[in-house]
């Protein structure tokens, strides 16, 4: 029946009809589709896929995509005085069968994605708040399908748009900024190879379409103060008057159609049961009825599902070419004080019996909201500090002041960003966020995938120049015996775990004697110690800048006269391995053979800088010969001469045409190493000296016979 439907729908669109059929036979197609739809939502996905619908391919065959795509836009293609107006009835329909056959029916929504125009028009209907949750559902959609992004500036009045959102809405739409405003590969970043990333960013030279739309959205007035208070609301401050129906329908909406009334029954029952079984003096709260209590749990999810695209939208912005603008629009508007009164009931919150879980997942699942809000809350406070002033908001008044107190007692100059931070924008309450932060980081269980992104966050603030005071900030709350005991004593598996905590470790103790000294005093036992050092050596792509910071420390603690100093020198197991010739030539070895110039990344460059630290260091002690001169024994004994400096060679040329790059950041490898950048080139230089009676050139090490330094890199 649906193709004499769909005829009759064609004879009354004609340009002059007014409609009123149109939407009785859309009440008819409707609902042969979307059960369908709900069909395939509730499935199993798997079977979902193999399993045809007959009833939104007719659909889509005979022209009903076509079709109701002329009658959405009609009102757009006449010119005449007297508009004709679309009911929003009408729209909701039109839209909600468009979705349905999306779903169902491969490539339609592709189809659609190619029509720039239609597109275009879908966001003008947002504007309308009866068909606005169809619009964005279907919008995210096509978006995601869609081949190029699109340009946010194309869409007309951006701006009026936007203020005419009310909160939830505009969370709603964040959704849908996220694919606009997100690189499209970043996800695999860290895999791409240098060379890769080199060559693609000599044919882009302007700005891509995700950072144009980003400086489009940064310009749109009040926009990041809105985002702020949505990111920043408590719970109780949602409009409280919606009723509970209405809130179901939107939920439908949300989680993609999931068995959300399965889910409601679910939360209904438990906390029904956790009611009863309160005490009794409690017994008068535990009578009033479960439907009373409902919506509260859906509140505090909803208002999740809201915070993370508004947190992953401000993440995205902060990690952008307007990253300063950002920042100060974010301290200005307060959203770490903000976050930080919500961390306990919201963020960090306990799971609770309202931990609704989607379609058939457990708790700990990545997908659960709860989970996601969390890393994306870690996120956004890792981008946050990563190396700019604007971190020390992340303490409170007295933590400040603690700070201060540290520089005061080791008789060291405060550091000009803890004394020009404005009092007036820091966290309030007992905590700020970076010690509530340390607290659920030593209470998660030792398997929990949030280990990562809490070592990174925390490790961010300790990064850029090193700073005394906030290391022995965390010293002090024990930090150091945590990360250890995680190596350690939970004898910890997970590569990405261990090299966030290495890298953790890493800025907590460089150049800082009580670390070492507490290190020493935690790592007491030989035992413990060949523990520790069987996991730097299971890989060392993830513990090079652990190793690359005890180098720079023992360099520095060596040439200082402080009895305080020579005494950790001579009792620390770890300076004292360290301070092995051996040892220190069997790191450089293995650092250089594990990466090639082809599969470098984002991710094992490190080993380069480490392996160059290592150098510079011995070159400032003249030793620079006897490295190169031992490394060329070493290939002999492996019976395999010029492998390791054949490589090395190249990889210093690529490290040249890398890092002497116009745009790239110098100033990480200085803060992170305290060696100027100049002494960098020079060194590099130096090694490369095409000069085979230079006794510091690698080219000098090389027989003749071995030689094969010349090939250019291209990318294979």
């Amino acid at each position: 029946g649906i193709p004499l439907l769909l005829q009759k729908l064609y004879e009354h669109s004609h340009p002059n009809s007014d409609f009123s059929q149109c939407q009785s036979i859309l009440k008819e197609i409707s609902p042969l589709l979307s059960m369908e739809a709900m069909a395939f939502v509730t499935e199993d996905r798997k079977a979902a896929q193999e399993s045809t619908f007959p009833n939104t391919y007719t659909f889509d065959l005979f022209g009903g995509v076509d079709l109701l795509v002329e009658i959405l836009m009609r009102p757009t293609l006449i010119t005449q005085k007297k508009k004709q107006k679309i009911s929003d009835d009408l729209i909701k329909d039109c839209l909600s069968i468009l979705y349905n056959t999306c779903i169902c029916t491969e490539g339609v929504t592709r189809r659609l994605a190619e029509r720039n125009d239609f597109v275009l028009f879908l966001f003008t209907l947002m504007t309308n708040k009866k068909t606005f949750l169809q619009t964005a559902t279907l919008i995210e959609d096509i978006l995601g399908v869609k081949k190029e992004m699109i340009q946010l500036d194309d869409i007309p009045n951006l701006a009026s748009l936007v203020s005419s959102f009310d909160q939830q809405q505009l969370a709603n739409f964040c959704r849908i900024l996220a694919v606009t405003i997100s690189e499209l590969d970043t996800g695999s970043d860290d895999k791409h190879t240098l060379l890769a990333k080199n060559a693609q960013q000599k044919k882009n030279l302007g700005p891509s379409r995700a950072e144009i739309n980003q400086a489009t959205l940064l310009n749109i007035p009040g926009f990041i103060e809105r985002l702020c208070k949505l990111a920043t609301r408590k719970v109780s401050e949602t409009t409280g008057t919606s009723s509970f129906l209405q809130e179901l329908e939107e939920w439908y909406t949300w989680l993609d159609n999931a068995l959300v009334l399965d889910a409601l029954m679910r939360v209904a029952n438990e906390e029904a049961e956790q009611s009863s079984t309160e005490s009794s003096d409690e017994s008068g709260l535990a009578n009033t009825s479960t439907r009373t209590q409902l919506p509260q749990s859906m509140k505090i999810m909803h208002e999740i599902m809201y915070k993370l695209e508004v947190l992953y939208v401000l993440c995205v912005l902060l990690m952008g070419r307007q990253r300063n603008q950002v920042h100060k629009m974010i301290a200005e508007f307060k959203l770490i004080p903000g976050l930080n009164n919500l961390f306990d009931k919201l963020i960090w919150r306990k799971h609770s019996a309202s931990a609704l879980v989607l379609h058939g997942h457990n708790q700990n699942c990545d997908c659960s909201p709860d989970i996601t809000l969390k890393i994306q809350f870690l996120r956004l406070l890792q981008s946050f500090s990563d190396h700019h002033e604007n971190k020390y908001l992340l303490l409170n008044s007295q933590e400040l002041n603690e700070l201060s107190a540290i520089s005061h007692k080791a008789n060291i100059p405060e550091v000009d960003a803890v004394v020009n931070t404005d009092r007036s924008l820091v966290c309030d309450g007992k905590r700020g966020l970076l010690t509530r932060l340390l607290q659920v980081m030593k209470k998660e269980p030792a398997e929990s995938s949030f280990r990562f992104w809490q070592a990174r966050a925390v490790e961010s603030f300790l990064r850029g120049t090193t700073s005394y005071a906030d290391q022995m900030f965390l010293l002090k709350r024990g930090l150091l015996e945590h990360i250890l005991y995680c190596i350690v004593d939970s004898e910890c598996k997970s590569r990405d775990v261990l090299q966030s905590y290495f890298d953790l470790l890493g800025e907590l103790m460089k150049f800082n004697i009580d670390a070492f000294k507490r290190f020493n005093k935690y790592i007491n036992t030989d035992e413990k110690f060949q523990i520790f050092l069987n996991q730097i050596n299971s890989s060392l792509v993830d513990s090079n800048m652990l190793v690359r910071c005890i180098t720079l420390s023992l360099d520095r603690f060596e040439n200082q006269s402080d009895a305080k100093v020579a005494e950790v020198l001579s009792e620390c197991r770890l300076l004292s391995y360290m301070s092995q010739m051996s040892m220190r030539m069997s790191f450089l070895f293995r650092l250089i053979n594990i990466i090639h110039v082809q599969t470098l990344t984002q991710e094992n460059v490190s080993c380069l800088n480490t392996s160059l630290v290592i150098l510079m260091l011995a070159r400032r002690k003249e030793k620079l010969p006897f490295y190169l001169r031992t490394l060329q024994q070493m290939e002999y004994t492996e019976k395999y001469p010029g492998f390791i400096l054949n490589n090395f060679h190249s990889l210093l040329r690529f490290w040249q045409q890398h890092y002497l790059n116009k745009d790239k950041d110098s100033t990480c490898l200085e803060n992170s190493s305290c060696i100027s950048f100049t002494y960098w080139k020079e060194t590099v230089s130096i090694l490369l000296s095409p000069d085979r009676t230079s006794p510091c050139a690698i080219v000098s090490y090389i027989d003749e016979a071995y030689m094969d330094i010349d090939r250019d890199f291209s990318e294979e």
